[in-house]
């Protein structure tokens, strides 16, 4: 056998009496040699050496092995462990153990990496220590000192109601509408948002539920569904960031919006008539209003030209006169058919031209008349 030096060689433990589990290999009395049969390895061998004289038979390497391991634990009939050489001890594994558990929970509990939109609210046995800002921050090992990391750049968006029923509220006019909304916000103060409120959602929900109802106690119906959502929005975020001020509670209000305001369901049929109905009256006042102001301003003309005209009247009165007369008689003789007959040359029957288009009833005064006036025309001419 070969025996390899340095930290290749056997290990003494296996060596009993410096002599080889198998036996000496110079003798020739190896396995299957003598005509003796197979050997146990582990067995001294049977002779002194010189094979004079037998030898008196003791223990085995093996036994020498498992002694010594039990020498460590006790004793051979301690019933303790076996111990391999070499090894540390029961009691030097606990210790290890617990030195790396301590070293990882320090490392966990000690060492924070703080994300860039993320503060960190640090306490000392629960009471306020201050606040980490983002990068690697290094604190106390908990129990003594818990960090709580808080976003105070998302912003978050709270629904009403939040499963999507009813939110029945009442109007200033005495009317009920059904109101949903959404309100955005964000932490502005991780502090007071981690230590001045229990609970900061359900305060948020409560405080914009109050706001909500009181700026809508003061609207109308139509302006809580139609064009007066604006105000009311704006009205709704300051009272609510009026509110949480107050409380210290580091929260910043983004907006509110009314996605929704409407009648309840069970009248919203009616509700529809009636709008359709106050659309319509609407309608109807605008046009009024339009043609009123049509008249107002055809007025308004009128009267400028009135103004002109008396300004003209007093510089030439009897001109302006027979200037008017000409004008509103032209405006009269435009509108009917005219027969202008001079004196000389007048017959007594005239074929007038509008005479085929006058009723039959209007002929016949007109057909007594004429002996009476041609004469005198031609009495006149003569």
């Amino acid at each position: 056998m070969t025996i390899l030096t340095g930290w290749f060689q056997r290990p003494p433990l296996l060596n009993s009496d410096d002599k080889s589990p198998w036996g000496s290999g110079s003798d020739g009395d190896g396995a299957g040699g003598g005509g003796e049969g197979p050997r146990n390895p582990w067995a001294p061998k049977p002779g002194n050496g010189n094979g004079n004289r037998p030898r008196i038979p003791g223990p085995s390497a093996l036994d020498e092995f498992i002694k010594r391991a039990r020498g460590a634990g006790g004793g051979n009939g301690g019933g303790g462990r076996p111990h391999i050489p070499g090894t540390p001890s029961a009691g030097a594994l606990w210790l290890i153990g617990l030195g790396i558990i301590v070293v990882l929970w320090i490392a966990f509990t000690s060492i924070h990496a703080i994300g860039p939109q993320q503060r960190a609210v640090v306490t000392f046995f629960g009471r306020y220590a201050g606040t980490l800002e983002p990068g690697i921050r290094l604190t106390l090992p908990a129990p003594f000192n818990s960090v709580m990391k808080v976003d105070v750049r998302e912003i978050k968006t709270d629904t009403f109601p939040e499963n999507g029923g009813e939110n029945l509220m009442l109007t200033g006019d005495q009317n009920v509408v059904d109101v949903n909304y959404s309100v955005r916000w964000d932490i502005s103060n991780p502090q007071d948002y981690v230590f001045q409120i229990a609970d900061p959602k359900s305060t948020l929900r409560a405080t914009a539920e109050s706001a909500m109802r009181a700026v809508l106690a003061t609207a109308t119906l139509d302006d809580a569904i139609g064009s007066g959502r604006g105000a009311m929005e704006v009205k709704v975020q300051q009272n609510m960031q009026a509110i949480l001020d107050s409380y210290n509670a580091g929260i910043r209000i983004q907006g509110v919006a009314i996605k929704g305001a409407q009648p309840p369901e069970q009248v919203i049929d009616s509700f529809k008539k009636v709008s359709a109905a106050q659309q319509e009256a609407q309608g109807n006042i605008n046009k009024a209003r339009g043609y009123a102001q049509q008249i107002l301003a055809r007025a308004q003309g009128e009267a400028a030209s009135f103004d002109v005209i008396y300004a003209q009247y007093k510089l030439a009165p009897e001109v302006t006169r027979k200037r008017m007369y000409y004008e509103t008689m032209e405006q009269v003789m435009a509108r009917s058919d005219k027969t202008i007959v001079e004196a000389p040359g007048v017959v007594p029957y005239l074929p007038l031209p509008g005479g085929a288009r006058r009723a039959p009833e209007a002929q016949a005064p007109a057909a007594q008349a004429a002996p009476a006036t041609i004469p005198q025309v031609q009495g006149d001419a003569q």
